[in-house]
């Protein structure tokens, strides 16, 4: 469709749909403003449980518990969102909102980190490494965990007795 004279983007609506599409996803702003309203929710759930479960020992059990719960949680929502459909604005949207923003704000690897330096810094190194790798590793094997139990939730209901 040519125009002789400037499009009303407000007017014409493949105007709008071709405007929206120039503009790459991660710069919208409801995509942002996705991210950071489920960012905001995660990490005031996460704050909710350290505040609940305060540091008994050298480890941060809490912060452990709840970046493998995030990985878990994380292979779930991305599984389940491919399996249930090809990309939509819908699927894209509960991604941003859970994945990136909730789930984003309530893991904490910047914890890990700081964690992680201060056994070091207490002489605790070989603590420091276990529990810095162990994270890691069991983070990826929880991501792992979620992802084939939303696969095998999402089969039908006989080849899941099957299995």
């Amino acid at each position: 469709m040519t125009h002789d004279r400037p499009v009303d983007p407000d007017l014409d609506t493949d105007a709008t749909d071709a405007a929206a599409r120039a503009v790459p996803q991660h710069l919208r702003w409801s995509s942002v403003a996705l991210v950071a309203v489920g960012g905001t929710l995660g990490a005031a759930l996460r704050e909710l449980l350290v505040l609940a479960f305060p540091v008994t020992g050298s480890l941060d059990v809490v912060i452990f518990c709840i970046n493998f719960s995030g990985a878990l949680a994380l292979g779930v929502l991305l599984e389940s969102l491919v399996r249930s459909g090809p990309e939509d604005d819908r699927r894209r949207h509960l991604r941003l909102l859970l994945g990136t923003g909730v789930l984003g704000g309530y893991t904490t690897y910047s914890t890990l980190a700081t964690q992680t330096a201060r056994l070091v810094g207490d002489g605790q190194a070989g603590l420091a490494v276990l529990y810095s790798l162990g994270t890691l590793l069991l983070g990826a094997l929880a991501t792992w965990t979620g992802i084939a139990l939303a696969s095998w939730l999402r089969r039908p209901r006989r080849s899941r007795r099957s299995a």
